[in-house]
């Protein structure tokens, strides 16, 4: 069954009927979901994790990898990343988020739409929010990180936003070392241009990426857009 919208536009419909009709956001979600005509939220996640993009991307993603994901606002690219992390964790893997962005609860709250267990997730989680953040402070902080754990920064045009920081460049480039050298996967999520048109062609491409610095992008081992619930993923040549 085609659902009305893509998942993510699901559970923020669900979060303002929460908000709005004051009931808990599990019951909210359920009548999303049988409005789409599934009996509860659980079973419409069951039909949709069957090809989710966040699990298609990461059967991609290989030890070492530095991974661009991409998207204009509100189309899921934060959510994503979560998942990302989710699905490391249930492989018995670490994950972190670094965010100069979201709050602890910010996250939280946000795991709970994507995990059925997210307390269980959370323990396994590096949350940092810190205004420290950048390459030198990333990598002191994953420094005992196993091999295939992935890692994900909130977000990259903002990394060098206080001047005693590096270059973006510098730091993109320290941080693709990092994760060769110890067998990590970095996703930058990134933001798109305002000027990308949705009518000429389907998905962003590496054109379409907001640039204040420059940057190299070949540096990226695989780059990944979102559109509207879709999904294209492709190795950077």
């Amino acid at each position: 069954m085609k659902l009305s919208a893509p998942v993510f536009r699901l559970k923020r419909r669900a979060r303002i009927l929460s908000r709005e009709k004051n009931v808990p956001l599990s019951k909210a979600l359920d009548r999303i979901a049988l409005r789409e005509g599934y009996a509860s939220w659980s079973l419409l996640m069951t039909r949709v994790n069957l090809n989710k993009p966040a699990r298609v991307l990461f059967k991609q993603l290989q030890a070492g990898d530095l991974v661009l994901l991409g998207a204009r606002p509100g189309h899921g690219k934060t959510l994503m990343s979560l998942e990302l992390i989710i699905e490391t964790v249930r492989q018995g893997n670490q994950g972190a988020f670094f965010t100069l962005e979201y709050t602890r609860q910010d996250v939280q709250e946000l795991l709970h739409l994507i995990a059925r267990d997210p307390t269980g997730c959370v323990n396994h989680i590096q949350f940092d929010h810190s205004d420290q953040i950048c390459s030198d402070y990333i990598v002191e902080k994953l420094a005992t990180f196993p091999s295939g754990s992935v890692v994900v920064v909130d977000y990259l045009q903002i990394l060098d936003q206080k001047r005693d920081n590096p270059d973006l460049a510098d730091q993109v480039n320290c941080l693709k070392i990092f994760a060769e050298e110890n067998g990590l996967i970095i996703v930058f999520i990134s933001q798109i241009d305002r000027s990308f048109d949705h009518c000429s062609k389907t998905f962003p491409d590496l054109a379409d990426i907001r640039l204040p610095n420059p940057v190299d992008l070949s540096v990226f081992s695989k780059v990944c857009f979102l559109n509207n619930g879709e999904i294209s993923i492709s190795a950077n040549p």
